[in-house]
């Protein structure tokens, strides 16, 4: 297969919330080993996107995750941020892809062609895969931040503004993980 049909998708998973990294996916399927039941990832059950998961690790031709730290998303943005993570999946992929397919309505900036689809993780299969892998990622290292920080719960809410997260916010105060810059955590600093 020549390079120019490599098509990677690309999406994010982690905009919304109020602690942790945004994680980022990106993936270039494989035409010979189709993979059933891809969608976006919201669209999932946990055990489903799980199974979905491992297929994709297992059949895609090539995959690569990126990430921005809160800090980050404090210092440049949380849009900023998730294109900054977006380009780093894409970066991090050991097949060069021959044009770029990412979800939503902005493009990171790359040295490759690049098209942003609107609800693409709902029509593109190499999106809803990247969809699927930048939240079970995201969701995995939320389960991780749980076990140093027992009291926030971010096993269940997983950083989002959940009415448990806020009283903890308000019971515990922030922590590192913690997106200063958004304004739950911002108007709960000293």
């Amino acid at each position: 297969m020549e390079m120019n049909y490599y098509i990677a998708g690309v999406d994010e998973a982690g905009r919304g919330p109020l602690a942790g990294p945004v994680v980022a996916a990106a993936v270039i399927l494989d035409p010979n080993k189709p993979i059933q039941g891809l969608r976006d990832s919201k669209q999932l059950s946990p055990s489903k996107r799980e199974s979905l998961f491992t297929e994709i690790i297992n059949k895609a031709l090539a995959f690569a995750f990126g990430q921005a730290e809160a800090e980050e998303i404090d210092a440049i943005n949380i849009l900023q941020a998730s294109l900054l993570a977006m380009r780093r999946a894409v970066l991090n992929l050991f097949v060069e892809p021959a044009r770029v397919l990412v979800d939503g309505n902005q493009k990171p900036h790359l040295p490759y062609e690049v098209d942003a689809i609107v609800k693409g993780d709902q029509k593109i299969e190499a999106i809803s895969a990247a969809s699927i892998l930048a939240k079970v990622s995201r969701d995995r290292q939320m389960l991780e931040y749980h076990l140093q920080y027992p009291d926030y719960g971010f096993d269940q809410h997983k950083g989002y503004p959940t009415k448990d997260h806020m009283t903890a916010l308000q019971k515990f105060g922030i922590t590192p993980l913690h997106r200063k810059s958004f304004a739950p955590v911002k108007n709960r600093q000293k």
